[in-house]
Order: structure tokens, then sequence, then C-alpha cells
């Protein structure tokens, strides 16, 4: 994918699946300023960046339905797939909620492969499969190198861990050039539309411009590998434009630095402060409510050197800076008029 597109020659097809969400919109705005063609595929419309160098095609399918995955992915030489089961509109879980879940989060990454081995292209389509550092569950300890035994302890944990161990799979019988990254928490500095971000950066900071008060569970001791969606997304084509050398196995994104929860809430309440003019909100410990999962005591601190080795992809968004761009993109947001 990363070769130059020279005159006369059919600019690559790149499918994005779950174009519409924070990442996809992500992904979607960074494939859009290449000279290839983009199809970015989701329920509802994705937005196109203006003046874009790719020729851009949106299209809406629920990819659930029969025959519509086959036929957004026709002439695809490589496919972005970032689709997740989500319900609620501001919530950062994954739903656990059984079979619908399953279907969305293991199924569509089967019917994927089904789709590509039945029709055998020329040579076997890239996918980018979007994990998550949580798959490791409880098996490893500190900073995470990616060779961990994977212990996953969430149903939507378990459900991206045999996507990804049938993506595998499907790469060593060359149906596939596949690869996951597996994503640490995101954080959006608003670059695209606020509305798309549900992250818990995001939720508290919008309780905290409101002046409510931040519920801390556990403690707040677990640390997390926070990383700004647009650097996630430049990873995403990143490993488009390195997908041999990347193909078969998953790979961890992150900055390697840990920031315990309680740190991030303390600096989401700074900042909130700093926009409102007001004393920054309290921060309270709570007992873990009924909808706590084991992993929200676990720490998630990738190592991102090996990606970094082969693809030269960094993460470059200082935390407080992307908090920062966020807290103003969700008071301008507040502010704008509605139709």
């Amino acid at each position: 994918m990363g070769e130059a597109v020279t005159e006369g020659v059919s600019r690559p097809l790149v499918v994005v699946l779950g174009a519409s969400g924070l990442l996809g919109t992500a992904v979607t705005r960074e494939l859009a300023a290449r000279p290839v063609r983009v199809r970015a595929v989701a329920r509802r419309p994705a937005t196109v960046p203006p003046d874009p160098v790719a020729e851009v095609e949106v299209c809406t399918a629920d990819l659930t339905d029969p025959g519509e995955l086959a036929r957004v992915v026709a002439g695809a030489d490589a496919v972005v797939h970032l689709v997740a089961y989500i319900t609620g509109a501001r919530t950062w879980r994954a739903a656990d909620e059984g079979d619908a879940a399953e279907r969305v989060n293991t199924g569509l990454v089967r019917d994927l492969i089904g789709v590509f081995r039945h029709h055998r292209p020329a040579r076997p389509p890239v996918v980018v499969f979007a994990g998550s550092t949580s798959q490791v569950g409880t098996g490893g300890a500190g900073t995470l190198d990616g060779t961990e035994q994977d212990v996953p302890q969430t149903a939507y944990d378990r459900q991206k861990a045999a996507a990804e161990l049938a993506l595998e799979a499907a790469t060593a019988a060359g149906v596939v050039r596949a690869t996951t990254l597996r994503l640490p928490t995101l954080v959006s500095r608003g670059t695209d539309d606020p509305s798309l971000d549900r992250g818990v950066a995001a939720t508290m900071m919008r309780r905290a411009l409101a002046g409510e008060p931040l519920s801390l569970w556990y403690g707040g001791t677990a640390r997390r590998d926070l990383v700004c969606v647009d650097d996630a997304a430049r990873a995403f084509v990143a490993a488009l434009d390195h997908a041999d050398r990347l193909a078969g196995r998953h790979w961890l994104l992150g900055s390697g630095t840990g920031t315990s929860i309680a740190e991030l809430f303390g600096l989401v309440a700074r900042v909130a402060a700093e926009h409102t003019g007001k004393p920054p909100v309290e921060i309270t410990p709570v007992g873990a409510p009924g909808g706590a999962v084991p992993t929200d005591a676990v720490d998630f601190v990738g190592d991102p050197a090996p990606f970094h080795d082969i693809t030269g992809w960094s993460a470059r968004v200082p935390l407080r800076a992307a908090l920062e761009d966020l807290a103003a993109a969700l008071t301008r947001d507040a502010s704008a008029p509605r139709p």
C-alpha cells in the first residue's frame, strides 16, 4: 500500500468498515489525504474531509444483513476493520450482549474471511483489525510487550480474541494478509465531531465542564496508556504501508507511559477549570458499580517499540494537549446552535 501511485495505474481501494465512528472518522480523514480510493462504510453516513486527495465513496450498510459485507468489500485491496458492538449514547463500554455482540465482534470477521476465501483475489487482500490491549486480561504484569499469554476476562475481549485468531489462521492459509492492532485507551482532541467521542476522558470532561463531580472506582490506581485517536489513526495507515512485515500477528499501540485513572481525572478536572474559570470539580471515591468488570482494576500499558521498529510510528500528541483541545471542542459544541 505504501508504493507511489503512478500515472495509468489504478489507485488501490481501501475499505474502512465502521467509518462513521470516532476512530473510523479519523482513519478516513488520514486516508483521504492519500492518492488512494477509499470506501467509507458504516450504518450511518461517514464524514468526508473537504477537498480530499483520495477518491472517496461513502457507503451505508448494515453489515449483518446477508450479502452486504460481500458487496462493500468487492474489489478491495485492503480492509480496515473498526466495527465493534457498542450500546448507549454516552458510554465507553463495549456491550457484552450475547449473540448480537458476538455476531458483530467475531461473526463479521469470519464473514469477511469467508468472502475472500470464496472470491480468492489474485493477491490476498490486506486486513487491519482493531483489537484491544485488554484482550490480555490478567495475563501480563507491568508494561506489556505483546508476548504475554492472553487470558481474556470479558465477553468483549473473548470475542475480539477469537476474531484475531481467525485472521491469523486465514493469513497462514493465504486467504488474507491480516494484522491486529491492539488499541489502548483512546483520547480525542476534538479534531472531528466531539459527539462521536464516548471515551472515558470525554465522558469525565463533559461532567467536569458541567460542574459535576467525577466518580472514581477502585481508588483510581489502575494505569492506562492514553493515546490520542489522531495518533491511532496514523498507526492504522502505517500498518497498511507495512502490511507484509506486520501480517500474521498482533501489535500493541501505545505511548509506553502509564497514567493512573486518579491522575487522569485530576488532570481532567484542572483542564476543565481552566476553561470554566471555576474551581476544579471534586473527585469522589465510590464503590464499583454493577457494570464494573475485572479488568477495571488491571494495568494496561503497552510497549509500542516492536510496532515502531517496523513502521516508524509513535504517539505524538501529549495527554494534556489532547485534553485541552478536547475541552475547547466540547465547549464550542455545547454553545453551538442546534437544528
